[in-house]
């Protein structure tokens, strides 16, 4: 588990892509202190395993489903990425739970100044924009932001100038992909409310079947 609160940025320094996959290299020096072989790292908010250790790098392989389901298929060298170590069990929990399982991708549409602030204007389809809601916590790129405004279309967040500063942020573009972790918390309310009404529905046993055979 992971809290969105990016640890330092990363530089993406090699890519080995095969048809559907990839072995990506990241340099890299705060999220290597205490890290081993097998331990996740979430970057740019995607939970990858640790496969080898350099003295100022890792390197992680990346799946097919990854690939398609993120934009690390769009990540070229020498590509920056934010970086998180997983969240250890006696360690402070400063943004909202976040899995590191990205539901997709968002098109950033806007970046706009005010004042201190910069909003984003986020692009995202509907089966997205389902599960974003207003004032609610989502994670772009594993930072763990809070949702300002949402249309049937789009999303938007305002950023400090710190969080731009210290992430992966500062290099967006309009027109930039950028990853969606919705908040877990309503996907799981949804599905134990589709859950109940799907068992509900398909029920033989009715007020009126119970009637019927004298048990009412």
């Amino acid at each position: 588990m992971f809290t969105g609160i990016i640890e330092e940025t990363g530089k993406i320094c090699e890519i080995k892509r095969e048809s559907l996959s990839a072995k990506i290299k990241i340099q890299c020096r705060k999220v290597l202190e205490g890290t081993k072989i097998g331990d996740s790292i979430a970057v740019n908010g995607i939970c990858l395993t640790v496969t080898s250790l350099g003295k100022e790098s890792f390197t992680a392989d990346v799946m097919a489903e990854t690939m398609r389901r993120s934009s690390l298929s769009e990540i070229k060298v020498p590509g920056i990425v934010n970086l998180e170590r997983a969240m250890a069990a006696d360690g402070r929990f400063h943004g909202h739970i976040v899995s590191g399982h990205i539901d997709g991708t968002g098109t950033i549409t806007r970046i706009q100044q005010e004042e201190n602030a910069v909003w984003y204007t986020i692009g995202a389809e509907p089966e997205l924009l389902r599960y974003i809601v207003e004032k609610g916590s989502v994670a772009l790129d594993g930072i763990s932001l809070t949702v300002a405004k949402v249309t049937g279309q789009d999303f938007q967040v305002s950023v400090i100038p710190h969080t731009r500063k210290e992430t992966a942020l500062s290099d967006k573009k309009s027109g930039s992909a950028i990853n969606i972790e919705c908040d877990m918390i309503g996907k799981y309310v949804e599905k134990l409310l589709t859950g109940e009404k799907k068992e509900k529905s398909d029920s033989k046993i009715t007020e009126g079947f119970l009637l019927e055979h004298g048990f009412l």
